[in-house]
């Protein structure tokens, strides 16, 4: 696959980039070569390889799912302006 300049124009058009003829005419050898090396990209042998999500092995810290009441509701409605029956109480918005 290749580029021509008028590929680059209407790429740049799709994408609402203001090119010049020269911009454009500059950027299909460059947009070529990477689409070259995308392409060698492809050749590669990679049978056998496993697929990465790190660069490094990242494991993970596990802690036991424990369901709690958290038990500082208290604690929690110190903070509010005006509560009610252990809940926040707001003024009604709507009427």
């Amino acid at each position: 696959m290749s580029v021509d300049s008028s590929t680059v124009k209407k790429v740049a058009s799709l994408a609402r980039i203001a090119l010049t003829d020269a911009q454009a005419d500059a950027l299909v050898p460059e947009l070529n070569s990477i689409i070259g090396w995308v392409e060698q990209l492809g050749e590669v042998d990679v049978a056998g390889v496993e697929p990465m999500t790190a660069v490094i092995p990242n494991h993970l810290r596990l802690r036991e799912d424990v369901v709690t009441d958290g038990a500082i509701r208290d604690k929690v409605l110190a903070n509010a302006p005006q509560a009610e029956h252990g809940f926040f109480a707001v003024p009604k918005v709507i009427e």
